[in-house]
């Protein structure tokens, strides 16, 4: 049986934490991943982790396969402007595409169908082919155009998912509330997983309220 395919665009907002976790996830779950990391996505890995991403494909590839132990060739990267890439074409279109985190600026592009590189064109293409879409949306406040373009996205029928973690699980520190998050994509990715308990299924149920 072959592996699950699954598209990774990691832009220029913050919350690079978010998309780390989620492909260490993915590649746990037997998902191969087709990667691409914008160049303003690369400079907030160095701002927001102490990770030395490279800045080659081919590299960072690597890098992620020896870091999550991902099995050989599970894990694809490709550069902006490659566009030989399948993810460029409805013709090898994978099964899904997250752009986690996602800036405004990537939706407007997405929203109006402006390809001007490879994540946009990508996203654009699982879009035309009706495969799913999940936009990790990391800005505040909204304006009336991030708005608007997310609108537009969402009766296109992607999922727009602005990277709001909740409390009612009472997380200890930052990296359980990056698990939230992940967990949601995970979710709307009909991938397995088990970052935290789910709502009333936790012992001592919550009542709606988040008390015991």
């Amino acid at each position: 049986m072959s592996r699950r395919r699954i598209a990774l665009a990691l832009t220029g907002a913050s919350g690079a934490p978010y998309g780390l976790r989620l492909l260490e996830c993915l590649v746990a779950a037997g998902v191969e991943v087709h990667l691409m990391v914008s160049k303003p996505g690369q400079v907030v890995l160095g701002l927001e982790t102490d990770l030395a991403v490279p800045g080659r494909p081919v590299e960072i590839a690597r890098f992620f396969t020896e870091r999550y132990g991902a099995a050989p060739g599970q894990i694809h990267c490709y550069g902006q402007d490659q566009w030989t890439a399948p993810v460029a074409s409805g013709s090898a279109v994978p099964e899904a595409m997250v752009v986690c985190p996602c800036t405004t600026a990537t939706v407007a592009a997405v929203a109006g169908g402006a390809s001007r590189g490879l994540i946009e064109r990508a996203a654009d293409v699982v879009l035309k082919e009706r495969r799913r879409l999940v936009l990790v949306v990391r800005e505040t406040p909204f304006s009336e155009i991030h708005l608007e373009n997310m609108l537009r996205l969402a009766r296109m029928g992607a999922v727009v998912m602005p990277a709001n973690p909740a409390f009612y699980h009472r997380p200890e520190g930052i990296a359980d509330l990056v698990d939230f998050m992940v967990a949601r994509v995970l979710d709307h990715l009909q991938v397995e997983h088990a970052l935290g308990p789910r709502w009333g299924a936790a012992e001592g149920r919550m009542d709606e309220e988040g008390r015991e």
